[in-house]
């Protein structure tokens, strides 16, 4: 890949990037590579063995695992490998299965399930606006209050059939990685809806102010990103760099959602096809004025970047201003500045609802969660439960969740958890958790719905490059990952963990579940695409096992 694109690598990496989204790096030949953001090992049950490399369980290993595992690429690093039949309980292939390993994005598999057995599949967030305050005809002398409800996209990846969209490498991911696109659904639909709801409700003017009730529950600091109860757009700001026609001219900008006192300016300038596209983002202290620099190449792909929403709740409250404007209600208050929380009502009883915002189903949330590795959405799962159980602390999220895996036949005793994307440095899991979890989810009414929303090899999501005309395309569901940080002491990538885990697809309506990864291996250098080699190792694993599960169950 050009040494461009990767310019600002090891600043990144060693500011603390835990993370490393892979597939988002590959583009062109380079998306031959490609496991996914962190991730983690799945498992099997507690009585599998440890065997070599050269086999274990009931089978031998396919050589060209072997193969792999035998690299001299590999020196130091440790092998984990579970496959199991989730029906009958035989362990097909074993290696280290009761073995801490860094979950990575694989975490997001347990808060996520949690949540989805919380709240169930089905569960639609309904986000209301109150009226509080007096009426006079088309007049309301008070406030209106949208009580937010936690809503993952307020309606701005919904498309007209109701489900939810997503990209193969999601915008949240635009700062660290090239290739990351945009949905085509507008990130305002949701409170568009409201503000039209409010003025079909007979409200032509407001004299007074719009609130967002965020008290749902608090944000955390400890989980990074920080979820809050109203989340338009993942809380960023869209930043769309075009080049322009020739060299030396400006490029061009365009971004979303266009809110006040967000602002946007641009000093971008096209260079010559070939040259580096490098564009730096500046923001206010406020985050309010952002400032883009630097180059676009002639003739490339629109470049995306991405600006954080410092405050969620006044952002949503001056949005909805607008919004109402353009449904032609009047509000006589400033649009901008801080949310007016201390205006709210104890209670909304007896209080007139305007407006209602319903979302799709949760099912729907938790496949985009998986199929990008969504991480606002990983952590929103944790206090989401906390919520359900009557707390406004997300870290009451976690005793929920611990009741859900005891029910659900995991030993949560091998489950380290501090946030639900995998991110925390102290999260860890062994591989047979995960493949207990991913039993359990195999004996459900809801096994097919929870096996499709995570990422198909070959097809979608962080494995839609991988495999695209292997044998195995379409037969691997698995959630994938990576821990990377930058090994400053010998210039290069000190890789943590990088691994899959899901189901094999054998036929006839049956799966294995499964857990491949390494922990402790490294790069030659900083250039990211020793780690993409890595990944693309362990995507062709949960290939070859693939294969050999089809053809033992013939």
């Amino acid at each position: 890949m050009p040494g461009e694109r990767f310019g600002s690598l090891r600043h990144r990496v060693a500011a603390g990037c835990c993370a490393l989204l892979l597939l988002a790096l590959t583009s062109g030949e380079a998306a031959r590579a490609a496991s996914s953001p962190e991730a983690l090992p799945s498992g099997t049950a507690a009585r599998a063995a440890a065997p070599s490399p050269d086999g274990g369980g009931s089978d031998r290993l396919d050589p060209r695992i072997t193969a792999i595992m035998r690299k001299p690429d590999y020196p130091h690093a440790q092998w984990g490998l579970l496959q199991q039949d989730p029906d009958s309980g035989r362990v097909v292939h074993s290696r280290f299965a009761d073995q801490f390993f860094i979950p990575g994005s694989v975490a997001k598999l347990f808060g996520t399930s949690g949540a989805w057995n919380t709240l169930g599949g089905d569960h639609r967030f309904r986000t209301p606006v109150y009226a509080v305050g007096e009426r006079r005809g088309s007049t309301l002398d008070g406030n209106l209050g949208l009580v937010a409800q936690g809503d993952l996209t307020m309606g701005g990846r919904t498309r007209p059939d109701g489900t939810v969209d997503y990209t193969d490498l999601d915008h949240t991911y635009a700062n660290d990685f090239p290739g990351a696109t945009l949905t085509p659904e507008n990130p305002l639909a949701g409170i568009d809806k409201i503000a039209q709801q409010v003025r079909s409700s007979g409200i032509t003017r407001v004299e007074g102010n719009v609130i967002v009730d965020d008290r749902l529950f608090r944000p955390e600091p400890v989980f990074v990103p920080v979820p809050t109860p109203l989340i338009i757009n993942d809380n960023l700001i869209d930043l769309l760099t075009t080049p322009g026609a020739r060299p030396g001219a400006p490029a061009r900008l365009d971004w979303r959602p266009k809110v006040a006192p967000y602002r946007v300016t641009s000093t971008v300038r096209t260079v010559a096809a070939g040259q580096p596209t490098d564009i730096e983002v500046a923001t206010s202290d406020n985050g309010t004025r952002i400032r883009l620099s630097g180059t676009i190449a002639a003739g490339s792909e629109p470049a995306l970047k991405v600006s954080p929403v410092t405050d969620p709740a006044a952002f949503g409250r001056t949005a909805l201003i607008e919004a109402l404007g353009r449904a032609g209600v009047k509000v006589t208050a400033k649009p901008t500045g801080a949310n007016p929380v201390a205006q709210l009502p104890g209670s909304y009883a007896g209080r007139p609802r305007v407006a209602l915002y319903t979302s799709p189903p949760f099912a729907q949330y938790a496949k985009l969660i998986f199929k990008v590795s969504h991480n606002l959405g990983g952590n929103l799962a944790i206090c989401l439960m906390a919520v359900k159980a009557g707390s406004k602390d997300c870290m009451d999220g976690f005793p929920v969740l611990a009741d859900f895996l005891d029910r659900s036949g995991v030993d949560r005793k091998q489950v380290q958890l501090l946030d639900g994307r995998g991110g925390n440095p102290v999260d860890r899991t062994t591989p047979q958790a995960v493949v207990q979890l991913l039993t359990y989810w195999q004996h459900t009414p809801e096994a097919k719905r929870f096996r499709n929303a995570l990422p198909i090899l070959g097809v979608d999501g962080l494995l839609a490059h991988n495999c695209t005309d292997c044998p195995a395309r379409g037969k691997v569901f698995a959630k994938t990952g990576a821990a990377v940080g930058l090994d400053a002491l010998n210039n290069r990538l000190a890789v943590g963990a990088i691994t899959i885990a899901g189901y094999l697809d054998k036929g006839h309506g049956r799966f294995d579940a499964f857990f491949a990864g390494v922990n402790g291996a490294s790069t030659p250098t900083t250039d990211v695409n020793g780690v993409l080699d890595i990944a693309d190792d362990l995507a062709m694993i949960s290939a070859y096992l693939q294969e050999a599960a089809a053809r033992h169950d013939d």
